[in-house]
């Protein structure tokens, strides 16, 4: 089922603790929207600290990766703010 609830596009679950990573970038007014992918797990996964990671530029925003552990997720983002952007995870999850 998709939905969107506060700019983020539901149709896929969200890592743990990375709903409130992704509202935060929506707060900062740093994405329009936010499309998470699909999660990839590898075996022998530990637990980590959530981390959040710019990719590469896309034609409407960014591509982002959410990362805990050995749990990854792509995540795209609608935003005029790239720049602001990279900076903002730069600062906060790298």
């Amino acid at each position: 089922m998709k939905y969107r609830k506060k700019g983020i596009k539901k149709e896929h679950h969200i890592i743990e603790d990375g709903e409130a990573v992704l509202n935060q970038l929506i707060k900062e007014g740093l994405a329009d929207s936010i499309i998470p992918g699909r999660i990839k797990t590898t075996p022998k996964g530990r637990p980590g600290k959530i981390r959040l990671t710019y990719q590469y530029d896309t034609q409407s925003g960014a591509k982002l990766l959410l990362k805990k552990g050995s749990t990854i997720q792509e995540v795209f983002v609608i935003t005029n703010n790239r720049e602001d952007l990279k900076k903002f995870i730069k600062e906060n999850f790298e």
